[in-house]
């Protein structure tokens, strides 16, 4: 554990007013807080009703009062949780009473997640996880959230980092003490085997990277067409809501309009968008432009046409999948509709939503064929990792003469892993070497 440092505590639960509000407390003032202020302090992890009263002995509230005594604590230090009812004025009332004790300050922002990393209570990819949980708004980012928190992710990195230390410690102990009979020799054979074998364990784990990006950071769906298509009728429909202004004069969306939606458990970024066509309006161009710099980026484009309108669909570049839609067929002549289209709908009428909804649902499926398992998420894990495989093939690529490279490219991608949870031990090397092969017994 740290050192003592000051006692932090700050409003934990959502914004006030609310039915409960709680206040978490850290550090080493907890238990002479909770004597002065909250009756005594209670057995550990037992919820105890207790008046909270201010300097003055004057009743503030009446709540719960939840003691947990260090390291056994979120943070590693002693902690507490104040649970009061969730009036500003109450909350308030406890939050000066804090402020005005010596040694004890508001926390910072992610300051008990800070403390809890500092007193080896989680890694850093814990901690990323845990924020990612707090805020996860669909089913998939949820399950995402839980795999970096839960340490299942961080299980892993170790292992590599493991068997990584082991290759290096049986590298330094031919190095240093080739006499020994405790040290294997030509331990060549065993050593880049598994090296490799890290390498491409490492690199078929990156391979999920890009679906659990899609999964954290949202599937971008751009809705492109010519002006007076019906983009944003449908991105309302979709929505549920009036999102964008709809009109039947042409040109009416100028710049991009976005919604996050939950489809199949998937957020879903909608983009609308202005209407494809050459204009001489300076905002109507910037408009066109945007939107078709949109279109390039999205991850699935829904083009769509007017169903009266006599001309092909409008050529658009993009790296996504695309979906061509006839739109508006309940204004067609006996819903005729031209036949090169994926799909049809009306909008105002609702007819094919439900079957669009579907199908993006399952273009998500297929094609991030997401299952839950732990994958990197963040680009500095992604980063992290991808260096380490560069250290691993350039030592795999040197020659067997330059040995002490080759074991320094090791400590380097070695390095990468900690670097990625954040714990990086270099006294492991010494442990694994002096434990494995009894060197000066």
């Amino acid at each position: 554990m740290q050192p003592a440092s000051k006692t932090v505590f700050a409003l934990s639960s959502g914004s006030l007013p609310a039915g409960v509000a709680v206040i978490r407390i850290s550090g080493p003032k907890v238990r002479e807080i909770l004597a002065e202020f909250a009756g005594g302090v209670p057995e550990p992890r037992t919820a105890v009703l207790r008046w909270f009263r201010d300097r003055d002995g004057r009743s503030i509230d009446q709540g719960l009062v939840l003691f947990f005594s260090g390291p056994n604590s979120f943070t590693g230090e002693d902690c507490a949780e104040l649970q009061m009812h969730g009036g500003r004025a109450s909350v308030n009332a406890i939050l000066a009473v804090l402020s005005g004790v010596e040694e004890v300050k508001f926390a910072e922002a992610g300051e008990f997640s800070r403390r809890a990393f500092e007193n080896g209570k989680l890694d850093l990819v814990e901690i990323e996880g845990l924020a990612d949980l707090i805020s996860a708004e669909t089913e998939m980012q949820r399950r995402l959230a839980l795999e970096q928190s839960s340490g299942h992710l961080s299980a892993l990195y170790q292992s590599w980092m493991n068997r990584l230390t082991r290759a290096r410690a049986l590298i330094e102990a031919e190095l240093d003490f080739p006499d020994e009979e405790d040290v294997p020799g030509s331990v060549s054979d065993r050593v880049w085997k598994d090296v490799a074998t890290i390498r491409g364990e490492i690199s078929t784990h990156l391979q999920g990277h890009r679906a659990a990006e899609i999964v954290r950071d949202g599937f971008k769906v751009v809705i492109a067409g010519r002006p007076n298509a019906g983009k944003s009728s449908l991105l309302n429909a979709l929505a549920r809501r009036d999102v964008a202004i709809v009109t039947d004069i042409a040109g009416t969306t100028r710049d991009l309009i976005s919604v996050d939606l939950d489809i199949g458990g998937y957020l879903v970024r909608m983009v609308d968008t202005a209407g494809l066509r050459q204009s001489a309006d300076i905002v109507e161009q910037e408009g066109v432009r945007r939107a078709l710099v949109s279109v390039e980026d999205a991850d699935l484009v829904l083009l769509l046409r007017d169903c009266d309108d006599g001309e092909a669909f409008p050529r658009i570049e993009t790296s996504g999948k695309v979906l061509k839609i006839s739109a508006k067929i309940d204004r067609a002549p006996n819903n005729a509709c031209l036949t090169d289209a994926d799909l049809v709908l009306s909008a105002s009428t609702g007819e094919g939503i439900d079957s669009l909804t579907k199908r993006i649902e399952q273009i998500l499926s297929h094609s991030l064929d997401y299952t839950g398992n732990a994958v990197a998420v963040r680009r500095r894990q992604v980063d992290l990792l991808r260096d380490a495989i560069s250290a691993m093939d350039n030592s795999l690529a040197r020659d067997d003469s330059l040995i002490e490279l080759r074991a320094e490219d090791l400590r380097q991608a070695s390095h990468c892993l900690g670097k990625i949870t954040g714990f990086v031990d270099v006294e492991d090397l010494l442990d694994v070497i002096f434990s494995e092969f009894c060197i000066g017994k």
